[in-house]
This record gives structure tokens, sequence and C-alpha cells, in this order.
């Protein structure tokens, strides 16, 4: 029986090894547990732990920083790859126009020689209603091929039109349109 002087704790100051930190997440530089053992309470581990815990918060820090400079680098690629994009996708514009215009001009040369033969043909026509009829077509079909021919009017560079997100892609060289995410 104790005696009612006698005081018995309420804890034991024993370690039980029943005490445990653990730390998650991040870069682990010595350990991520610690725990309260014989002859090493676990008080005494804390500078250990919160050593452990700047360092993961250094290098937590470093590598935001990095993913952040990565990211900006990927977009300054993207900018300069868009703005190429744009200057080729002008480029193969105005070569679609010029190849347009040639065609036209071919065109325009070979309804000319048309015209030409047609022309002849009704200089050798009686006058009359039949040849009055000819020359009113032959007077539209002459407007109708200066009209075709690009070299009747004056010559500039064409204007180039704003692209869309998908006319710019086949020039991207894999990026996406949207943003920098998309490689």
């Amino acid at each position: 029986m104790a005696y009612s002087w006698a005081k018995i704790p309420i804890y034991d100051h024993v370690p039980s090894d029943r005490l445990t930190i653990t730390l998650n997440g991040g870069t682990t530089h010595r350990q991520s547990t610690w725990r309260d053992i014989a002859g090493r309470p676990l008080e005494d581990q804390l500078p250990e732990l919160l050593q452990e815990v700047d360092l993961r918060g250094l290098a937590a820090a470093r590598e935001r920083a990095e993913r952040e400079e990565q990211s900006r680098l990927k977009r300054r690629r993207w900018e300069a790859a868009t703005a190429q994009a744009h200057a080729d996708c002008a480029e193969a514009f105005r070569v679609r126009v010029l190849e347009q215009q040639e065609n036209a001009w071919r065109r325009a040369e070979r309804l000319s020689a048309h015209l030409a033969a047609a022309s002849d043909r009704i200089d050798a026509m009686p006058e009359g209603a039949v040849r009055t009829a000819a020359e009113a077509w032959l007077s539209w079909a002459k407007a109708h091929v200066r009209a075709l021919d690009p070299l009747s009017g004056p010559l500039r560079l064409p204007e180039v039109p704003e692209p869309r997100h998908d006319d710019l892609k086949p020039f991207l060289n894999g990026w996406s349109p949207y943003g920098p995410h998309g490689r």
C-alpha cells in the first residue's frame, strides 16, 4: 500500500519508442523519421529534425525557382517559334497569291489568244445583227479577260490576313498555337 505522502506519477518518463515524428514530401537529406528511444530522447533530436525541415524547404524553393525559370525559357522559345511561324505563314500566303496570279495570267493569255482568233473571225463577218451580237460578246469577253489578268492592274505586295491558330500549326514545328504548354 502506498503512503499518503507518496504521489504516483501519471506519466512514465522512460522512452517507450511510441512517439515518432515523420516528415513527408520534399527531398530527403538525412532521414524522414525520428523516434523517442532510450539514450536519445526525441527532444535531443529536434535540432536534426529542424535542420531537415530547413534543408527540404531550401531544396523545394530551388526546385520551384528552377521550374519557373524553365517555364520562362519555354515561353520565350514558344514566342520565338510563334513569331517565326507568323513570318513563315505570311510567306506561304504570298507564294500562294503569286501562284494564283501566275495561273490567272496564263488563263488570261490563253483566252486572249482565243479572243484574237475570234476577233479575226468577227472581222470577216458581214455587217448585220449576227456580227453586232458577236462584237458585243467579244467586248464583254475582252473586259472579262482584262479583269482576270493580274498584270492589267497595279502590282503590289498582297496584304496578309491575320492567321488563325490552325493556319500556324504547320509552321510551329510541334509547338501548340495556343501556348507553350502543348509541347
